[in-house]
């Protein structure tokens, strides 16, 4: 099932508020990429957003819930926008290990 707009609008206001750059949301088949600064750091699946798991952030989302976000990809992490301190410090924790979006 796919990501209903206002689920969508949610989450991008709650990321946009973070002031971690810019926050674009991709559609791909319903569902959604998000990306901040040219980053892909989550996808939005049946209004669910689903962390991809990494070294960085095991400890952060330890008690976080797991999921699989569409048929084929492996588990994720479950990460609540609703608490913004606690996505602000996974986001963040993200965005300083993963590499920089290529160039063009």
């Amino acid at each position: 099932m796919a990501c209903n707009l206002e689920f969508i609008e949610f989450v991008q206001t709650q990321l946009e508020s973070l002031n971690l750059g810019t926050v674009l949301m991709r559609k791909m088949f319903g569902d959604y990429t998000i990306y901040i600064n040219g980053i892909a750091v989550a996808v939005a699946c049946d209004n669910c957003v689903y962390i991809k798991p990494h070294t960085a952030i095991d400890t952060l989302m330890s008690d976080a819930e797991r999921g699989i976000p569409y048929p084929g990809a492996k588990e994720r992490y479950i990460l609540d926008v609703g608490h913004k301190t606690h996505t602000e410090q996974v986001l963040q924790t993200l965005l300083d290990v993963l590499p920089p979006p290529k160039t063009k």
